[in-house]
């Protein structure tokens, strides 16, 4: 009699789809975070759950023909980290579950009725917490606290970009400050767009939460540093790559937290019915050895109030 193989078959591994807007190389301290939540409830890649990965590298019209070549092949579940890659996914699919750790702006984009009761088949956990994009303003303000022009540097074509931009603008009129804006179409020209910033004379920069921003942190803080402008992030990872400050949720959490809906959903639960979680806690995060390299100093108050403090 032939030998049973211990192994499980492939053909009856769940198969995860993962959609990623950024480079495999930028994401994968988080995706390194959320396989490790992955094992925490018992599923181990290659032996009973299958992944397959696609990353856009910065390139977000990369993204729907990669969504539709992961939906072809009928997983049981796709991972999209950033809301970039939702709104891909979702444009192929409306029946495959799709869980987002960085699920920005669902109810305006049409991905979810609420957060309570998503109702669709896409759910996850949001960075993007209402307000955050005028304290970073704030923030801004107590690193350089003569600015009067603040620049904005961010990719409209990520759809979680337009709302933080309308934020800080609205904020910037209130304080009497003028916010000049400069666009970030594709990684290639991510010098050309922080030079336009330091040709305009602002103080310091603001740059939206967006996948690209992200997957680029470290060229942006070269560029950034070369032309002498202070940084403002609402993620920990642009600091720890160079970027002056931060404030925001922490991505680690949440692409860990995000193994918990895909047991889940593998378990049988709709997403439709698992709320999208807002995270409770924002953390502080500012570089001193970027400070420095500015000619700046992290103001006493704001090295008090950090979670982190990168020597």
């Amino acid at each position: 009699m032939p030998v049973a193989p211990l192994a499980q078959p492939r053909a009856q591994r769940p198969l995860i789809a993962f959609l990623d807007g950024k480079s495999q190389a930028a994401g994968q301290a988080l995706t390194d975070a959320f396989l490790q939540g992955l094992r925490e409830f018992g599923y181990q890649p290659g032996r009973n759950v299958e992944i397959v990965y696609r990353f856009a590298d910065g390139r977000d019209e990369r993204l729907p023909g990669m969504a539709a070549g992961l939906v072809s092949l009928k997983p049981s579940v796709i991972i999209a980290p950033g809301v970039n890659a939702v709104v891909a996914a979702h444009e192929v699919t409306k029946t495959i579950p799709i869980l987002s750790w960085a699920l920005a702006d669902a109810i305006h984009l049409g991905l979810a009725k609420s957060y309570a009761q998503p109702g669709g088949n896409v759910t996850g956990i949001t960075p993007y917490v209402d307000g955050l994009p005028a304290k970073q303003l704030e923030l801004a303000r107590e690193v350089v606290p003569a600015a009067s022009r603040v620049g904005i540097l961010g990719n409209m074509n990520d759809p979680k970009a337009p709302p933080q931009r309308q934020e800080l603008e609205d904020a910037a009129r209130s304080l009497k400050v003028e916010a000049v804006f400069s666009e970030l179409r594709n990684p290639d020209g991510l010098e050309a767009a922080v030079r336009a910033l330091a040709s305009e004379r602002v103080r310091v920069v603001i740059v939206l939460q967006t996948a690209m921003t992200l997957s680029e942190r470290r060229g942006i803080a070269t560029a950034a540093l070369a032309n002498g402008l202070p940084t403002v992030f609402g993620y920990r990872e642009n600091v720890a790559d160079g970027g002056l400050v931060s404030y925001g949720v922490s991505l680690r959490w949440c692409s860990h937290r995000l193994a918990g809906y895909v047991h889940k959903v593998l378990q049988g639960a709709s997403p439709a019915g698992l709320p999208i979680e807002l995270p409770t806690k924002l953390e502080l995060v500012a570089n001193a050895k970027t400070a420095k390299a500015l000619g700046l100093s992290i103001p006493k108050q704001l090295a008090m109030r950090s979670d982190e403090l990168i020597e």
